[in-house]
């Protein structure tokens, strides 16, 4: 107290950081809060998350666990870790990332980083610079927006078109795009949309973007999680074109989301990262960064080199059989639409047709109903950037998906208008 009045602190919060802060996590741990517990005994169900951990059928391989338990009895990996990664670790991602390029990848190539997070992290900044904008995608994933908006780079939305599949809508993408714009973010596979773009399409994109001088960031976090018609390609495929910064991680494919190991690529071969100063920019922002744990990086060559292809198959069966699941029981809900039957990542973008039901205003009161209600929780759509309508990770138990997919359908038929 001074002068019987409490002190005025200089400090007044970051209304910058509080714009930014809304997330997966955040709405997640809002739905939490309103889950049923009348005492009716239903298990939750969590159609929320994209981490298949939660479940016991979604294992990693004994490979990759292996992998790390030989760097941690080693006792050579307890030091700090070279700022781009262990040259070893680089050189295995390169060859990784190789094998589905035409041209040869180098270590030089490669930085580690800690999750595809670190890697979003990195790049936005490294982007930005006084006046500059990004084009997003929108429905996209919402780090990019938060990332941004703590960066001073200005965002730009481009739609993806649900009724063709969730193609990017590239006229709007030319419209939006000026001489201050540094580069276009493109997901693939998608998360939240659940689609797959094919060769022909990203050549197109790749097109665009030379045309209007704009750097590629291809988040390809879901690569090769594709079950089909449509297989996986790599943006960096079309890198002669346009040049491409690629994010990637272990987590969805190896099943670890939690061991945070990423990285970004530069898919680059006329060398203008260099030229314009990107790769040392990424380096020097790497200098005043965290680092992945050595023991982590150390254990990459070897739960890459030695993970065996049935191990993916597996996965992507028990992923195929679900997704299938879902899509046909979603059919049988009237208020529900899913424009396109998934085939990649994840998760996949249901619309909430709000002509059909009564008493729910918004998707974040049809998510927060069905939680209190039903112990189900979807992700309200505003939170990827498309209102009134939820995300739904299939990235479950197939039982899951038949029972809440049930309490779903209940859900509706209460709030269903009277005809």
């Amino acid at each position: 107290m001074e002068n019987g009045s409490e002190k005025k602190w200089n400090f007044d919060g970051n209304q910058k950081l509080k714009a930014s802060s809304m997330s997966v996590r955040g709405a997640y741990n809002m739905l939490m809060e309103k889950v049923n517990n009348s005492g009716d005994n239903k298990p939750l169900i969590r159609l929320c998350r994209v981490d298949p951990t939660d479940n016991p059928l979604y294992r990693t391989t004994p490979d990759a666990s292996h992998a790390v338990a030989t760097a941690v009895h080693s006792y050579n990996y307890n030091s700090y870790s070279p700022t781009v990664g262990l040259p070893e670790a680089k050189r295995a991602i390169a060859n990784y990332l190789s094998a589905d390029l035409p041209f040869q990848l180098s270590p030089e190539n490669v930085f580690i980083t800690v999750g595809g997070t670190q890697a979003i992290d990195i790049i936005l900044p490294v982007l930005g610079h006084p006046g500059a904008n990004i084009l997003l995608p929108r429905p996209g994933y919402p780090q990019y927006d938060s990332r941004a908006s703590c960066c001073a780079l200005e965002v730009r939305h481009f739609d993806l078109l649900p009724e063709r599949g969730w193609e990017v809508d590239l006229d709007s993408l030319e419209a939006l795009a000026d001489d201050k714009t540094v580069a276009m973010v493109l997901i693939n596979p998608s998360n939240p949309c659940g689609n797959v773009f094919t060769y022909q399409y990203l050549k197109r994109v790749a097109e665009v973007a030379r045309k209007l001088g704009i750097f590629v960031v291809s988040d390809e976090v879901y690569a090769h999680i594709t079950y089909g018609s449509n297989p996986f390609v790599p943006m960096g495929m079309f890198s002669s074109i346009v040049p491409v910064i690629t994010i990637g991680s272990l987590s969805k494919r190896w099943l670890v989301p939690g061991w945070r190991t990423g990285w970004i690529a530069t898919c680059d071969p006329r060398g203008i990262f260099h030229k314009t100063g990107l790769v040392k920019n990424i380096i020097d922002y790497l200098e005043i960064s965290t680092d992945l744990p050595t023991i982590l990086q150390a254990a990459i060559p070897d739960i890459i080199g030695k993970t065996k292809d049935d191990f993916f198959v597996k996965n992507l069966n028990i992923l195929r059989e679900t997704a299938n699941k879902f899509y046909d029981l979603c059919k049988e809900i009237p208020c529900l639409t899913c424009p396109n039957k998934p085939e990649g990542a994840m998760c996949v973008l249901v619309k909430i047709n709000f002509s059909q039901i009564k008493d729910i205003v918004d998707d974040m009161d049809f998510c927060a109903k069905l939680a209190e209600e039903e112990s189900v929780i979807l992700l309200p759509g505003v939170m990827v950037g498309l209102k009134n309508w939820v995300r739904i990770s299939f990235a479950v138990d197939p039982s899951n998906i038949v029972d809440g997919f049930s309490r779903i359908k209940a859900f509706c038929l209460r709030y269903a208008k009277m005809s």
